[in-house]
Protein backbone atom coordinates (compact mmCIF):
# COMPACT_ATOMS: atom_id res chain seq x y z
CA UNK A 1 0.00 0.00 0.00
CA UNK A 2 1.58 3.54 -1.17
CA UNK A 3 2.04 5.89 1.60
CA UNK A 4 -0.69 8.46 2.09
CA UNK A 5 0.25 12.34 1.66
CA UNK A 6 2.59 13.69 3.89
CA UNK A 7 -0.06 15.70 6.16
CA UNK A 8 -2.24 12.86 6.50
CA UNK A 9 0.93 10.80 7.68
CA UNK A 10 1.95 13.19 10.22
CA UNK A 11 -1.66 14.05 11.64
CA UNK A 12 -2.77 10.10 11.66
CA UNK A 13 0.71 9.38 13.19
CA UNK A 14 -0.57 12.38 15.84
CA UNK A 15 -3.67 10.76 16.78
CA UNK A 16 -2.22 7.18 16.73
CA UNK A 17 0.12 8.14 19.47
CA UNK A 18 -2.74 10.11 21.39
CA UNK A 19 -4.73 7.07 21.42
CA UNK A 20 -1.62 4.57 22.00
CA UNK A 21 -0.66 6.68 25.10
CA UNK A 22 -4.11 6.53 26.73
CA UNK A 23 -4.37 2.97 26.43
CA UNK A 24 -1.01 2.13 28.09
CA UNK A 25 -1.17 4.75 30.36
CA UNK A 26 -4.58 5.80 31.02
CA UNK A 27 -3.95 8.40 34.07
CA UNK A 28 -0.82 10.44 32.62
CA UNK A 29 -0.79 13.91 34.40
CA UNK A 30 -1.48 16.32 31.24
CA UNK A 31 -4.55 14.34 29.54
CA UNK A 32 -5.74 11.97 32.77
CA UNK A 33 -8.73 11.04 30.71
CA UNK A 34 -8.61 7.34 30.82
CA UNK A 35 -8.61 4.66 28.19
CA UNK A 36 -12.34 4.87 26.97
CA UNK A 37 -11.71 8.80 26.46
CA UNK A 38 -8.85 8.52 24.87
CA UNK A 39 -9.96 5.64 22.36
CA UNK A 40 -12.61 7.93 21.77
CA UNK A 41 -10.55 11.21 21.26
CA UNK A 42 -7.70 8.96 18.89
CA UNK A 43 -11.06 8.47 16.52
CA UNK A 44 -12.69 11.62 16.71
CA UNK A 45 -8.94 13.22 15.73
CA UNK A 46 -8.80 10.70 13.12
CA UNK A 47 -11.98 12.42 11.28
CA UNK A 48 -11.41 16.11 12.36
CA UNK A 49 -7.88 16.01 10.64
CA UNK A 50 -9.57 14.00 7.64
CA UNK A 51 -7.60 11.09 7.97
CA UNK A 52 -10.47 9.36 7.31
CA UNK A 53 -14.27 10.24 6.38
CA UNK A 54 -17.32 9.72 8.58
CA UNK A 55 -18.99 7.21 6.44
CA UNK A 56 -15.57 5.17 6.62
CA UNK A 57 -15.32 5.75 10.54
CA UNK A 58 -18.78 4.60 11.10
CA UNK A 59 -17.71 1.82 8.72
CA UNK A 60 -14.85 0.48 10.69
CA UNK A 61 -16.94 -0.25 13.89
CA UNK A 62 -17.16 -4.00 13.32
CA UNK A 63 -20.66 -4.59 15.04
CA UNK A 64 -20.19 -8.76 15.11
CA UNK A 65 -17.29 -8.15 17.41
CA UNK A 66 -19.28 -5.87 19.86
CA UNK A 67 -22.27 -8.28 19.39
CA UNK A 68 -19.67 -11.16 20.81
CA UNK A 69 -18.36 -9.40 23.61
CA UNK A 70 -21.74 -7.87 24.75
CA UNK A 71 -23.34 -10.98 24.72
CA UNK A 72 -20.67 -13.04 26.78
CA UNK A 73 -20.77 -10.32 29.10
CA UNK A 74 -24.37 -10.40 30.26
CA UNK A 75 -23.66 -14.41 30.45
CA UNK A 76 -21.38 -14.31 32.80
CA UNK A 77 -23.31 -11.61 34.67
CA UNK A 78 -25.65 -14.49 34.86
CA UNK A 79 -23.79 -16.82 35.66
CA UNK A 80 -21.81 -15.10 38.63
CA UNK A 81 -25.64 -14.57 40.01
CA UNK A 82 -25.91 -18.49 39.27
CA UNK A 83 -22.66 -19.24 41.82
CA UNK A 84 -20.59 -20.22 39.22
CA UNK A 85 -17.41 -18.85 40.73
CA UNK A 86 -18.14 -19.44 44.13
CA UNK A 87 -18.61 -23.50 43.29
CA UNK A 88 -15.02 -22.71 41.97
CA UNK A 89 -13.49 -21.25 44.44
CA UNK A 90 -14.67 -24.04 46.67
CA UNK A 91 -12.78 -26.29 44.30
CA UNK A 92 -9.53 -24.49 45.42
CA UNK A 93 -9.32 -25.28 49.36
CA UNK A 94 -11.37 -28.75 48.90
CA UNK A 95 -9.71 -31.17 50.46
CA UNK A 96 -6.27 -29.51 49.67
CA UNK A 97 -3.03 -31.12 50.56
CA UNK A 98 -0.80 -28.33 50.95
CA UNK A 99 0.21 -24.97 49.37
CA UNK A 100 1.94 -26.60 45.57
CA UNK A 101 -1.44 -28.56 45.57
CA UNK A 102 -3.67 -25.29 45.77
CA UNK A 103 -1.15 -23.34 43.62
CA UNK A 104 -1.94 -25.90 40.82
CA UNK A 105 -6.01 -25.99 41.29
CA UNK A 106 -5.18 -22.34 40.95
CA UNK A 107 -3.89 -22.65 37.67
CA UNK A 108 -6.00 -25.18 36.28
CA UNK A 109 -9.18 -23.28 38.04
CA UNK A 110 -8.07 -20.02 36.36
CA UNK A 111 -7.29 -21.16 32.86
CA UNK A 112 -10.64 -23.32 32.44
CA UNK A 113 -12.57 -20.64 33.81
CA UNK A 114 -11.22 -18.06 31.94
CA UNK A 115 -11.46 -19.92 28.41
CA UNK A 116 -15.35 -20.21 29.30
CA UNK A 117 -15.95 -17.09 30.82
CA UNK A 118 -13.22 -14.69 29.36
CA UNK A 119 -10.27 -13.98 31.70
CA UNK A 120 -11.27 -10.59 33.47
CA UNK A 121 -14.01 -11.63 34.51
CA UNK A 122 -12.24 -14.67 36.46
CA UNK A 123 -10.02 -12.15 37.69
CA UNK A 124 -12.68 -9.62 38.74
CA UNK A 125 -14.35 -12.86 40.79
CA UNK A 126 -11.82 -15.57 41.69
CA UNK A 127 -9.01 -12.83 43.30
CA UNK A 128 -10.72 -12.14 46.17
CA UNK A 129 -10.87 -15.87 47.17
CA UNK A 130 -7.22 -16.70 46.14
CA UNK A 131 -6.74 -13.91 48.85
CA UNK A 132 -8.43 -15.39 51.68
CA UNK A 133 -7.45 -18.94 50.76
CA UNK A 134 -3.56 -18.13 51.39
CA UNK A 135 -4.50 -16.15 54.61
CA UNK A 136 -6.48 -19.02 56.25
CA UNK A 137 -3.15 -20.99 55.15
CA UNK A 138 -0.59 -18.37 56.52
CA UNK A 139 0.37 -18.41 52.81
CA UNK A 140 2.25 -15.61 50.78
CA UNK A 141 -0.14 -14.25 48.37
CA UNK A 142 1.88 -13.27 45.67
CA UNK A 143 2.76 -16.82 43.62
CA UNK A 144 -1.22 -17.31 44.12
CA UNK A 145 -1.92 -14.29 42.89
CA UNK A 146 0.49 -14.69 39.73
CA UNK A 147 -0.75 -18.16 38.83
CA UNK A 148 -4.46 -16.82 38.51
CA UNK A 149 -3.10 -13.66 36.34
CA UNK A 150 -0.89 -15.56 34.11
CA UNK A 151 -3.11 -18.76 33.78
CA UNK A 152 -5.88 -16.76 32.92
CA UNK A 153 -3.84 -15.53 29.59
CA UNK A 154 -3.18 -18.78 28.88
CA UNK A 155 -6.18 -20.54 29.28
CA UNK A 156 -7.95 -17.54 27.94
CA UNK A 157 -6.40 -18.24 24.67
CA UNK A 158 -7.61 -21.70 23.94
CA UNK A 159 -11.58 -20.42 22.64
CA UNK A 160 -12.93 -17.36 21.06
CA UNK A 161 -14.62 -16.22 23.85
CA UNK A 162 -11.75 -16.28 26.31
CA UNK A 163 -10.52 -12.65 25.64
CA UNK A 164 -11.04 -9.18 23.47
CA UNK A 165 -8.33 -10.14 20.80
CA UNK A 166 -9.89 -13.76 19.87
CA UNK A 167 -13.23 -12.21 19.37
CA UNK A 168 -11.37 -9.99 17.05
CA UNK A 169 -9.50 -13.22 15.11
CA UNK A 170 -12.55 -15.34 15.76
CA UNK A 171 -14.84 -12.78 13.42
CA UNK A 172 -12.45 -11.74 11.16
CA UNK A 173 -11.01 -14.87 9.68
CA UNK A 174 -13.97 -16.76 9.82
CA UNK A 175 -12.31 -19.69 11.81
CA UNK A 176 -15.20 -21.73 13.63
CA UNK A 177 -15.35 -22.25 17.37
CA UNK A 178 -14.70 -25.91 17.05
CA UNK A 179 -11.61 -25.27 14.97
CA UNK A 180 -10.27 -22.92 17.02
CA UNK A 181 -10.60 -24.87 20.23
CA UNK A 182 -8.68 -28.05 18.16
CA UNK A 183 -5.46 -25.76 17.31
CA UNK A 184 -5.28 -23.90 20.42
CA UNK A 185 -6.11 -26.53 23.07
CA UNK A 186 -3.35 -28.57 23.24
CA UNK A 187 -0.87 -25.28 23.29
CA UNK A 188 -3.22 -24.21 26.30
CA UNK A 189 -2.99 -27.42 28.10
CA UNK A 190 0.71 -28.11 28.00
CA UNK A 191 1.27 -23.98 28.39
CA UNK A 192 -0.75 -24.37 32.09
CA UNK A 193 1.62 -27.27 33.21
CA UNK A 194 4.52 -25.15 32.00
CA UNK A 195 3.57 -22.24 33.87
CA UNK A 196 2.17 -23.99 37.39
CA UNK A 197 5.81 -25.85 37.33
CA UNK A 198 7.60 -22.27 36.46
CA UNK A 199 5.62 -20.91 39.45
CA UNK A 200 6.52 -23.71 41.93
CA UNK A 201 10.33 -23.88 40.80
CA UNK A 202 10.83 -20.28 41.13
CA UNK A 203 8.53 -20.20 44.65
CA UNK A 204 9.28 -24.11 46.31
CA UNK A 205 11.34 -22.95 49.50
CA UNK A 206 8.28 -19.99 49.87
CA UNK A 207 5.64 -22.28 49.61
CA UNK A 208 7.50 -25.21 51.67
CA UNK A 209 8.54 -23.24 54.75
CA UNK A 210 5.14 -22.25 54.86
CA UNK A 211 3.05 -24.05 57.56
CA UNK A 212 -0.31 -25.22 56.02
CA UNK A 213 -2.98 -24.60 58.66
CA UNK A 214 -6.20 -23.16 59.16
CA UNK A 215 -6.16 -19.74 60.07
CA UNK A 216 -7.81 -19.17 63.58
CA UNK A 217 -10.28 -16.71 62.57
CA UNK A 218 -11.52 -18.71 60.29
CA UNK A 219 -11.81 -21.81 62.72
CA UNK A 220 -13.20 -19.02 65.09
CA UNK A 221 -16.21 -18.07 62.35
CA UNK A 222 -16.56 -21.71 61.58
CA UNK A 223 -17.34 -22.47 65.81
CA UNK A 224 -19.21 -19.30 65.95
CA UNK A 225 -21.84 -20.48 63.22
CA UNK A 226 -21.82 -24.14 64.51
CA UNK A 227 -23.20 -22.62 68.27
CA UNK A 228 -25.68 -20.77 66.87
CA UNK A 229 -26.76 -23.39 64.97
CA UNK A 230 -26.77 -25.35 68.31
CA UNK A 231 -28.34 -22.45 70.15
CA UNK A 232 -31.31 -22.47 67.42
CA UNK A 233 -32.04 -25.77 68.20
CA UNK A 234 -31.69 -25.27 72.28
CA UNK A 235 -33.92 -22.64 71.82
CA UNK A 236 -36.78 -24.94 71.41
CA UNK A 237 -36.20 -27.28 73.96
CA UNK A 238 -35.27 -24.78 76.47
CA UNK A 239 -38.34 -23.13 75.67
CA UNK A 240 -40.76 -26.78 76.09
CA UNK A 241 -38.73 -26.66 79.31
CA UNK A 242 -39.14 -23.50 80.75
CA UNK A 243 -43.18 -23.76 80.21
CA UNK A 244 -43.33 -27.24 82.34
CA UNK A 245 -40.74 -25.66 85.19
CA UNK A 246 -43.34 -22.72 85.78
CA UNK A 247 -46.68 -25.18 85.19
CA UNK A 248 -44.78 -26.85 88.22
CA UNK A 249 -43.69 -23.82 90.18
CA UNK A 250 -47.39 -22.74 89.91
CA UNK A 251 -48.91 -25.78 90.86
CA UNK A 252 -46.41 -25.53 94.22
CA UNK A 253 -47.44 -22.19 94.86
CA UNK A 254 -51.37 -22.65 94.77
CA UNK A 255 -50.26 -25.76 97.04
CA UNK A 256 -48.50 -23.56 99.90
CA UNK A 257 -51.12 -20.99 99.34
CA UNK A 258 -54.07 -23.02 100.20
CA UNK A 259 -52.45 -25.09 102.89
CA UNK A 260 -51.31 -21.26 104.78
CA UNK A 261 -55.36 -19.72 104.49
CA UNK A 262 -56.47 -23.50 106.33
CA UNK A 263 -54.58 -22.82 109.72
CA UNK A 264 -55.41 -19.02 109.55
CA UNK A 265 -58.65 -18.18 109.21
CA UNK A 266 -62.19 -19.01 110.62
CA UNK A 267 -64.09 -22.46 109.62
CA UNK A 268 -66.05 -20.19 106.59
CA UNK A 269 -62.77 -19.43 104.94
CA UNK A 270 -61.59 -23.28 105.53
CA UNK A 271 -64.65 -24.75 103.72
CA UNK A 272 -63.50 -22.13 100.75
CA UNK A 273 -60.12 -23.07 100.98
CA UNK A 274 -61.07 -27.04 101.36
CA UNK A 275 -62.83 -25.91 98.04
CA UNK A 276 -59.85 -24.02 95.97
CA UNK A 277 -57.99 -27.06 97.05
CA UNK A 278 -60.31 -29.66 95.29
CA UNK A 279 -60.72 -27.70 92.44
CA UNK A 280 -56.36 -27.12 92.62
CA UNK A 281 -56.36 -30.94 92.49
CA UNK A 282 -58.20 -31.07 89.30
CA UNK A 283 -56.83 -28.75 87.50
CA UNK A 284 -53.24 -30.24 88.30
CA UNK A 285 -54.79 -33.80 86.75
CA UNK A 286 -55.98 -31.73 84.07
CA UNK A 287 -52.84 -29.12 83.65
CA UNK A 288 -55.24 -26.45 84.06
CA UNK A 289 -55.80 -24.17 87.17
CA UNK A 290 -58.40 -22.71 88.71
CA UNK A 291 -58.49 -20.82 92.13
CA UNK A 292 -60.66 -17.81 93.81
CA UNK A 293 -57.35 -16.38 94.65
CA UNK A 294 -56.41 -13.69 92.77
CA UNK A 295 -53.10 -13.84 92.39
CA UNK A 296 -53.64 -17.50 90.76
CA UNK A 297 -56.33 -16.38 88.70
CA UNK A 298 -53.68 -13.91 87.14
CA UNK A 299 -51.29 -16.51 86.93
CA UNK A 300 -53.74 -19.43 85.25
CA UNK A 301 -53.99 -16.43 82.64
CA UNK A 302 -50.34 -15.72 81.73
CA UNK A 303 -50.18 -20.05 81.14
CA UNK A 304 -52.96 -19.64 78.43
CA UNK A 305 -51.75 -16.77 76.72
CA UNK A 306 -48.14 -17.96 76.84
CA UNK A 307 -49.93 -21.07 74.87
CA UNK A 308 -51.07 -19.15 71.91
CA UNK A 309 -48.17 -17.23 71.60
CA UNK A 310 -46.40 -20.68 71.29
CA UNK A 311 -48.55 -22.41 69.00
CA UNK A 312 -48.82 -18.93 67.04
CA UNK A 313 -44.81 -18.29 67.00
CA UNK A 314 -44.66 -21.83 65.45
CA UNK A 315 -47.01 -20.85 62.70
CA UNK A 316 -45.37 -18.43 61.96
CA UNK A 317 -42.33 -20.40 62.05
CA UNK A 318 -43.37 -23.02 59.74
CA UNK A 319 -44.77 -20.43 57.46
CA UNK A 320 -41.46 -18.70 56.89
CA UNK A 321 -40.06 -22.04 56.67
CA UNK A 322 -42.53 -22.99 53.77
CA UNK A 323 -41.42 -19.61 52.11
CA UNK A 324 -38.09 -20.23 52.12
CA UNK A 325 -38.46 -23.68 50.82
CA UNK A 326 -40.41 -22.18 48.20
CA UNK A 327 -37.43 -19.25 47.52
CA UNK A 328 -35.22 -21.93 47.71
CA UNK A 329 -36.80 -23.74 44.77
CA UNK A 330 -37.09 -21.31 42.98
CA UNK A 331 -32.88 -20.18 43.15
CA UNK A 332 -32.33 -23.41 42.18
CA UNK A 333 -34.64 -24.12 39.09
CA UNK A 334 -32.63 -20.44 37.97
CA UNK A 335 -29.62 -21.36 38.44
CA UNK A 336 -30.16 -24.57 36.59
CA UNK A 337 -31.86 -22.71 33.77
CA UNK A 338 -28.65 -20.56 33.69
CA UNK A 339 -26.16 -23.46 33.67
CA UNK A 340 -28.16 -25.22 30.52
CA UNK A 341 -28.62 -22.03 28.71
CA UNK A 342 -24.76 -21.59 28.53
CA UNK A 343 -23.95 -25.46 28.28
CA UNK A 344 -26.37 -24.48 24.74
CA UNK A 345 -24.68 -21.28 24.24
CA UNK A 346 -21.34 -23.60 24.39
CA UNK A 347 -22.44 -26.34 22.25
CA UNK A 348 -24.33 -24.09 19.21
CA UNK A 349 -20.26 -22.23 19.01
CA UNK A 350 -19.00 -25.57 18.55
CA UNK A 351 -21.62 -26.87 15.85
CA UNK A 352 -20.71 -23.78 14.05
CA UNK A 353 -23.23 -20.94 14.37
CA UNK A 354 -22.42 -17.68 14.39
CA UNK A 355 -21.12 -16.76 17.15
CA UNK A 356 -22.14 -12.97 17.67
CA UNK A 357 -26.09 -13.93 17.53
CA UNK A 358 -25.19 -17.00 19.59
CA UNK A 359 -24.14 -14.92 22.23
CA UNK A 360 -26.81 -12.36 22.36
CA UNK A 361 -29.28 -15.03 22.04
CA UNK A 362 -28.31 -16.91 25.61
CA UNK A 363 -27.97 -13.48 27.11
CA UNK A 364 -31.85 -12.66 25.98
CA UNK A 365 -32.94 -15.78 27.17
CA UNK A 366 -30.90 -16.03 30.45
CA UNK A 367 -33.02 -12.54 31.02
CA UNK A 368 -36.36 -13.87 29.88
CA UNK A 369 -35.79 -16.70 31.89
CA UNK A 370 -34.81 -14.58 35.37
CA UNK A 371 -38.36 -13.57 34.94
CA UNK A 372 -37.30 -9.82 36.42
CA UNK A 373 -36.54 -6.29 35.60
CA UNK A 374 -33.00 -6.92 33.62
CA UNK A 375 -31.85 -3.68 34.14
CA UNK A 376 -29.83 -4.55 37.38
CA UNK A 377 -27.70 -7.21 35.23
CA UNK A 378 -27.23 -4.98 32.26
CA UNK A 379 -25.81 -2.53 33.99
CA UNK A 380 -23.42 -4.55 35.58
CA UNK A 381 -21.91 -4.45 31.78
CA UNK A 382 -18.69 -2.82 30.94
CA UNK A 383 -20.04 -0.37 28.46
CA UNK A 384 -17.32 1.40 28.57
CA UNK A 385 -15.25 -1.54 26.86
CA UNK A 386 -17.57 -1.34 24.42
CA UNK A 387 -17.22 1.93 24.01
CA UNK A 388 -13.40 1.96 23.63
CA UNK A 389 -13.77 -0.91 21.25
CA UNK A 390 -15.46 1.84 19.31
CA UNK A 391 -12.54 4.27 19.24
CA UNK A 392 -9.98 1.83 19.00
CA UNK A 393 -11.73 0.13 15.64
CA UNK A 394 -11.57 4.03 14.17
CA UNK A 395 -9.00 5.23 15.54
CA UNK A 396 -6.86 1.70 14.34
CA UNK A 397 -8.07 2.53 10.18
CA UNK A 398 -7.14 5.52 10.60
CA UNK A 399 -4.03 4.81 10.88
CA UNK A 400 -3.82 2.03 8.22
CA UNK A 401 -4.93 4.53 6.09
CA UNK A 402 -1.50 6.50 6.21
CA UNK A 403 0.04 3.45 5.14
CA UNK A 404 2.65 2.89 7.66
CA UNK A 405 1.91 -0.21 8.89
CA UNK A 406 1.60 -1.68 5.18
CA UNK A 407 5.34 -0.45 4.25
CA UNK A 408 6.64 -1.87 7.78
CA UNK A 409 4.62 -5.03 7.23
CA UNK A 410 6.80 -4.87 3.81
CA UNK A 411 10.01 -4.90 5.36
CA UNK A 412 9.58 -7.37 7.62
CA UNK A 413 7.31 -10.11 5.68
CA UNK A 414 10.25 -11.70 3.90
CA UNK A 415 11.21 -12.62 7.46
CA UNK A 416 8.18 -13.52 9.23
CA UNK A 417 7.14 -16.67 6.50
CA UNK A 418 5.62 -19.13 8.94
CA UNK A 419 6.37 -21.71 6.31
CA UNK A 420 10.13 -22.36 8.33
CA UNK A 421 10.63 -22.14 12.15
CA UNK A 422 12.98 -18.91 11.82
CA UNK A 423 10.06 -16.97 10.03
CA UNK A 424 7.88 -18.24 12.96
CA UNK A 425 10.14 -17.03 15.35
CA UNK A 426 10.59 -13.78 13.82
CA UNK A 427 6.85 -13.35 13.85
CA UNK A 428 6.42 -14.48 17.48
CA UNK A 429 8.91 -11.34 18.55
CA UNK A 430 7.38 -8.90 16.47
CA UNK A 431 4.06 -10.08 18.15
CA UNK A 432 4.89 -10.08 21.65
CA UNK A 433 6.69 -6.69 21.40
CA UNK A 434 3.63 -4.88 19.73
CA UNK A 435 1.46 -6.43 22.29
CA UNK A 436 3.56 -4.91 25.16
CA UNK A 437 3.83 -1.64 23.67
CA UNK A 438 0.61 -0.58 21.71
CA UNK A 439 -1.53 -3.78 23.86
CA UNK A 440 -2.70 -6.82 22.21
CA UNK A 441 -6.13 -5.58 20.58
CA UNK A 442 -4.51 -3.36 18.64
CA UNK A 443 -1.69 -5.16 17.55
CA UNK A 444 -4.53 -8.11 16.31
CA UNK A 445 -5.79 -5.08 14.34
CA UNK A 446 -3.05 -3.56 12.68
CA UNK A 447 -1.55 -6.93 12.09
CA UNK A 448 -3.92 -9.76 11.47
CA UNK A 449 -5.20 -9.10 8.25
CA UNK A 450 -1.65 -8.71 6.43
CA UNK A 451 0.11 -11.82 8.58
CA UNK A 452 -2.92 -13.88 7.13
CA UNK A 453 -2.98 -12.34 3.51
CA UNK A 454 0.90 -13.21 4.07
CA UNK A 455 0.34 -17.04 5.00
CA UNK A 456 -2.54 -17.80 2.43
CA UNK A 457 0.41 -17.13 -0.37
CA UNK A 458 1.41 -20.32 1.36
CA UNK A 459 -1.33 -22.61 2.16
CA UNK A 460 -4.94 -22.25 3.11
CA UNK A 461 -3.66 -24.79 5.69
CA UNK A 462 -1.26 -21.83 7.02
CA UNK A 463 -3.79 -18.82 6.69
CA UNK A 464 -5.28 -20.81 9.59
CA UNK A 465 -2.38 -21.66 11.57
CA UNK A 466 -0.93 -17.46 11.37
CA UNK A 467 -4.18 -16.30 12.93
CA UNK A 468 -4.48 -19.16 15.64
CA UNK A 469 -0.14 -18.05 16.18
CA UNK A 470 -1.36 -14.38 16.09
CA UNK A 471 -4.27 -15.43 19.64
CA UNK A 472 -1.62 -17.52 21.36
CA UNK A 473 1.41 -15.08 20.46
CA UNK A 474 -0.48 -11.85 21.43
CA UNK A 475 -2.48 -13.75 24.28
CA UNK A 476 0.57 -15.31 26.48
CA UNK A 477 2.35 -12.12 25.69
CA UNK A 478 0.20 -10.73 28.39
CA UNK A 479 1.90 -12.15 31.12
CA UNK A 480 5.20 -10.45 30.26
CA UNK A 481 4.88 -7.77 32.20
CA UNK A 482 1.94 -6.19 34.82
CA UNK A 483 1.31 -3.67 32.10
CA UNK A 484 0.83 -6.51 29.34
CA UNK A 485 -2.87 -7.39 29.56
CA UNK A 486 -5.83 -5.97 31.70
CA UNK A 487 -6.45 -9.28 33.85
CA UNK A 488 -3.19 -8.38 35.57
CA UNK A 489 -3.82 -5.06 36.51
CA UNK A 490 -7.31 -6.56 37.86
CA UNK A 491 -6.15 -8.70 39.84
CA UNK A 492 -3.62 -6.29 40.95
CA UNK A 493 -5.37 -3.71 41.80
CA UNK A 494 -7.74 -6.06 43.39
CA UNK A 495 -5.54 -7.74 45.77
CA UNK A 496 -4.45 -3.92 46.70
CA UNK A 497 -7.95 -1.99 46.85
CA UNK A 498 -9.73 -5.12 49.22
CA UNK A 499 -10.17 -3.90 52.56
CA UNK A 500 -9.76 -6.78 55.08
CA UNK A 501 -6.76 -8.34 52.82
CA UNK A 502 -5.18 -5.96 50.88
CA UNK A 503 -1.48 -6.66 49.15
CA UNK A 504 -0.02 -5.09 46.55
CA UNK A 505 1.69 -7.19 43.69
CA UNK A 506 4.54 -5.04 42.21
CA UNK A 507 5.33 -4.71 38.99
CA UNK A 508 8.93 -5.93 39.68
CA UNK A 509 7.80 -8.95 41.41
CA UNK A 510 5.95 -9.76 37.92
CA UNK A 511 8.52 -9.44 35.54
CA UNK A 512 11.12 -11.42 37.55
CA UNK A 513 8.47 -14.19 36.64
CA UNK A 514 6.91 -12.60 33.78
CA UNK A 515 9.87 -12.52 31.38
CA UNK A 516 10.78 -16.54 31.65
CA UNK A 517 7.17 -17.89 31.86
CA UNK A 518 6.32 -15.71 28.65
CA UNK A 519 9.00 -16.79 26.47
CA UNK A 520 8.85 -20.01 27.42
CA UNK A 521 5.59 -20.81 27.60
CA UNK A 522 5.23 -18.73 24.22
CA UNK A 523 7.98 -20.91 22.59
CA UNK A 524 6.18 -24.61 23.49
CA UNK A 525 3.44 -23.48 22.43
CA UNK A 526 4.02 -22.62 18.91
CA UNK A 527 5.47 -26.23 18.23
CA UNK A 528 1.82 -27.28 19.33
CA UNK A 529 -0.22 -24.83 17.58
CA UNK A 530 -1.87 -26.50 14.22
Amino acid sequence: MAMAPAVKVILGSLSFAIFWVLAVFPAVPFLPIGRTAGSLLGGMLMVIFQVITPDQAYAAIDLPILGLLFGTMVVSVYLERADMFKYLSKLLSWKSRGPKDLLCRICLISAISSALFTNDTSCVVLTEFVLKIARQHNLPPHPFLLALASSANIGSSATPIGNPQNLVIAVQSKISFGNFVIGILPAMLVGVLVNALILLAMYWNLLSSQKDEEDATAEIVAEEDMNSHRFSAATLSHFTSLNSQEWNSQKGHVDNTLRSRVNSVDNEIHRVSNGASDSARISIESKEVLSTDVSFQQREETVPSKGVASVASSRDVLSEQSLQGKERWKRMFRKACVYLVTIGMLVSLLMGLNMSWTAISAALALAVLDFKDARPNLEKVSYSLLIFFCGMFITVSGFNRTGIPSNLWDLMEPYALIDHIGGIAVLAVVILVLSNLASNVPTVLLLGARVAASAAAISEADEKKAWLILAWVSTVAGNLSLLGSAANLIVCEQARSDPHLGYTLSFWRHLKFGVPSTLIVTAIGLKLIK
